[in-house]
């Protein structure tokens, strides 16, 4: 079933209220939206319509404000940060040429849908180049979160949908309990902005 873009807004605001409540710094560093003639401009980019969840996403914020290092705040997505609308294409356009480079080389089937694809839309990414994204590609994989990390052959599902990844985000902020495949959990560094570790790793 299809989550609505009025229920996936108010798991946004869930999730705003949280850091607004726990993690002040986060919270301030999320961008306001983008306009319809910025999203308009990214689909004709891409070659394909937003999923509805991302264009949702970045209807209500575009981004956060730039980080200049991984002690500033803003990182509240499992310690990534959002992109704007010009970083989505940037990222989505690294990883198609990344496709298309393995494909030329006669390597496509080791990296095609593995650690890159064309149809894979980023929408968050960390200061070492891991990306999350959702993906664009037809049939069963629509809509899903995944994880592409440079350093490993094979891409990470971490949620079928946004609708899920935004619950697990709100529960985990909420209890403290785990998120995700990789039971990260979070802390409040210095009362203004989240950080994700392990769960059982020391502090």
């Amino acid at each position: 079933m299809q989550t609505g873009a009025n229920d996936l807004s108010a798991l946004w605001e869930r999730l705003e209220r949280l850091l607004a409540e726990r993690a002040p710094g986060d919270h301030a560093a999320l961008r306001p939206g983008a306009s319809p003639a910025e999203l308009n401009e990214l689909e004709q980019d891409l070659g394909f319509p937003l999923h509805p969840g991302l264009r949702t996403l970045l209807i209500r914020h575009n981004g956060v404000t730039a980080r200049r290092s991984s002690t500033e705040p803003g990182a509240f997505l499992l310690n990534y940060h959002l992109l704007d609308t010009a970083g989505v294409l940037e990222n989505q356009r690294l990883l198609a040429s990344m496709e298309q480079d393995a494909m030329d080389e006669g390597d496509g089937e080791l990296v095609s849908g593995r650690i890159a694809h064309r149809m894979w839309v980023p929408f968050a990414a960390s200061f070492t180049a891991d990306m999350l994204f959702v993906d664009h590609r037809t049939g069963e994989h629509y809509g899903e979160i995944g994880e592409t990390n440079f350093g490993d052959p094979e891409y990470l599902l971490l949620w079928a949908s946004q609708e899920t990844m935004l619950r697990d985000l709100c529960d985990g902020i909420e209890n403290g309990s785990p998120v995700g495949p990789l039971r990260q959990v979070p802390r409040v560094h210095e009362g203004r902005m989240l950080e994700w570790m392990v769960a059982g790793l020391e502090w």
